[in-house]
This record gives structure tokens, C-alpha cells and sequence, in this order.
């Protein structure tokens, strides 16, 4: 007799020595699911969406979903978290530090790439689509976004960032130990900070 499978399941595939196994492994939804996970924060152009907010896993960890929009860039920048993404859809460049200078990397729908606290690193979206990323982090990090977040619909227009909002944005980064790097800095790998 099969074994029942929940309505909704995630389907494993790996391959070992003795061939190909498929399993399927059944999900539910989490019993603190929350209305409060889905809000959606503008962060200086990119917007964070919470998934699972620092305070439903109890300040574990926290799982966002983030856009890149078409031709906008995440400067440079270095924190005391670790980061992984899972680029859900479109395409994106990361530029990563390394000892000698900085890699860039072409990330593409289905790519993962995982940044160690305190590697400097940027995002550009140089495509004609958004970027869309699940972000997973620490609850810190989560908690950094939503002190800096202006509240906003998801896909709607947002004027760009007062100069009184930038300067808020350094001062709370600061206070979370994030390095911001200079204009000059971001220009020599190609992103300029209006």
C-alpha cells in the first residue's frame, strides 16, 4: 500500500551509487504562519519582502524575497551576516571581493551563491527585468531592513530616496557595523551612486 502524500510536497531528486532516487517529502504550511510575513520595503530602490520575519523563528533567522528592478544596482557593502541567495527569477551580476580585486559573477534564474559575513560585495541588474531573489539571513540582518524600509506596494513606483533618507540609511548602518563603500570605490566596478 503507498504511503499517503500531503496535498502539497516538495520532490527530491539525488543520485548515489546504486542510481537515481526520487522522494517526496510532504510540506505543510507552519503553524505561525503570519499576516504580518508579506510586508513589502522599499531599501533605497530594491525592495525586501518577509517571508518569515525575524520574530516568527524566534530571531534565528529570516527569509526574504528580494527585487532587484531593471537597471538598478546594490552598491557595495559589507556586514557582520551571512547571506545566501536563490536568484528565483531573472538575471543579475554579483561582484564579490577576493584578495586580489573584486569577481564578477553572472547569476542566472535557478543560481545560488552564498556570501560569508564581511565579504564586501554588489548587485546589478543590468537586464530589462527584475531581479528576484529568496534571501536567507540572520534575524539580525532582518531587522536591519525593517528599521531601514520605506513601507511600499510590491511593483509600484517609488520616488528615489531624499537626501535626509540616504543619510538615515548610513547612520542605521553604522549602528548594525555595515561598511558602506565610497562613490569612488563603487565607480571603479562600474556602479555610480546618484
Amino acid at each position: 500500500m503507498p504511503l499517503p502524500i500531503a496535498p502539497a510536497a516538495k520532490v527530491l531528486r539525488f543520485s548515489s551509487k546504486k542510481g537515481v532516487h526520487v522522494v517526496a517529502v510532504p510540506m505543510e504550511p507552519s503553524p505561525r504562519s503570519n499576516t504580518k510575513s508579506h510586508v513589502v520595503l522599499d531599501v533605497l530602490g530594491p525592495t525586501v519582502e518577509f517571508m518569515v520575519l525575524p520574530s516568527e523563528s524566534e530571531d534565528r533567522y529570516c527569509v526574504l524575497k528580494g527585487t532587484i528592478p531593471q537597471g538598478v544596482s546594490v552598491p557595495l557593502h559589507s556586514h557582520p551576516d551571512d547571506e545566501s541567495f536563490f536568484l528565483f527569477s531573472g538575471t543579475v551580476q554579483a561582484l564579490v571581493q577576493r584578495q586580489d580585486g573584486f569577481e564578477s559573477i553572472a547569476m542566472h534564474a535557478g543560481d545560488f551563491r552564498h556570501v560569508p559575513q564581511g565579504v564586501t560585495h554588489a548587485w546589478k541588474n543590468q537586464s530589462n527585468e527584475p531581479a528576484i531573489a529568496i534571501i536567507v539571513t540572520t534575524s539580525r540582518l532582518g531587522r536591519f531592513f525593517q528599521e531601514v524600509g520605506r513601507p511600499a506596494a510590491a511593483g509600484a513606483f517609488r520616488p528615489p530616496p531624499s537626501p535626509a533618507e540616504i543619510q538615515r540609511f548610513a547612520e542605521v548602518a553604522a549602528r548594525y557595523h555595515h561598511r558602506l563603500a565610497s562613490p569612488e570605490e563603487n565607480a571603479a566596478v562600474g556602479i555610480r551612486l546618484s
